[in-house]
């Protein structure tokens, strides 16, 4: 048994879903199942009663789960203590940032925060929550800016920041590119490209609920994995995107970015952004890079 097959069965135990499970640890399903396997075999117990339906914990295995998740937040808890003070020695602090908050928020947070902590080198990583998430748990990272998990992390501190404004992405050469707003109504009858549920469930549930609740089903003309390939293929005229609207810092030309309006003319702003980090560790750079952040919260939201 290592706290990597606890890692698998922890995630397993909490998704009831192996696919799910997969992807928040970002490994293939047939992998997860035999760390499972071998964990089962390394206990001489069954822990899960799994059919192609279902998954259910055995006695065993909920017995098990409690006891993994303690070992597992402790094993944790002592990597990024010792990790953090390595760091403070070296002054470096590792960030990760969903591509929205790359482009919007980090540009502004950065520039606060070197005014305040010259020497402070800030490692920067970019990816989906559903890999950034994982690497803090890990120590791999020592905060990030996400979207929320529908499930709070036991093992993360979490603080609420702000919601994202979304915009409507259109070609360049559309015939709605000359209004100053518009409303889903506007869009109904468009081809959507929508964010992939698996990787980007926020954005992909916002832009079907935004539909569904204006009375239209979404025509779903293309699903893509990157926020930049969403841009390029409206670029290409392959159709319209609901997206953040510091998106538009990362646009090529051919894209122009009109604001959506909401119920009574008002932004919409329900792509929810928050700042993570590991429940329980002393971090004394993760700390001050957290005070600039709330000293400039109200400048950050109001660009958002």
């Amino acid at each position: 048994m290592d706290l990597h097959q606890l890692r698998c069965f922890l995630a397993v135990a909490e998704e009831l879903h192996f696919g799910r499970a997969a992807q928040r640890l970002g490994m293939l399903p047939s992998a997860l199942g035999r760390h499972i396997r071998l964990l089962e075999e390394d206990l001489g117990t069954r822990l899960m009663n799994r059919t192609t339906r279902s998954v259910a914990l055995t006695d065993d295995g909920a017995c098990l789960l409690e006891e993994a998740r303690a070992l597992l937040l402790q094993a944790d808890r002592l990597a990024a203590r010792f990790r953090s003070g390595a760091r403070v020695q070296t002054s470096v602090l590792r960030v990760g940032a969903i591509d929205s908050a790359a482009a919007g928020l980090l540009p502004m947070l950065l520039q606060d925060f070197r005014a305040r902590h010259p020497d402070v080198v800030v490692q920067l990583t970019e990816d989906k929550t559903i890999r950034l998430l994982p690497r803090l748990r890990s120590g791999r990272l020592d905060l990030a800016f996400v979207r929320p998990p529908e499930q709070p992390d036991r093992a993360l501190d979490a603080l609420f920041l702000f919601h994202e404004t979304v915009v409507v992405a259109l070609p360049a050469d559309h015939p709605l590119t000359g209004r100053s707003s518009l409303r889903i109504e506007d869009i109904a009858d468009q081809p959507v490209i929508v964010p992939e549920r698996r990787s980007r469930p926020h954005s992909h549930d916002l832009t079907m609920k935004l539909f569904a609740e204006a009375g239209h089903q979404a025509r779903v003309a293309q699903l893509a994995e990157e926020k930049q390939t969403i841009i390029n293929l409206v670029g290409a005229g392959l159709g319209v995107a609901i997206v953040p609207r510091w998106t538009a810092r990362m646009a090529p030309p051919s894209v122009r970015f009109i604001p959506l309006e909401g119920v009574g003319g008002a932004p919409v702003d329900r792509l929810p952004l928050a700042a993570a980090w590991m429940r329980g560790t002393r971090d004394p750079l993760r700390d001050r890079m957290l005070d600039t952040l709330r000293d400039q919260l109200a400048r950050y939201a109001d660009q958002a």
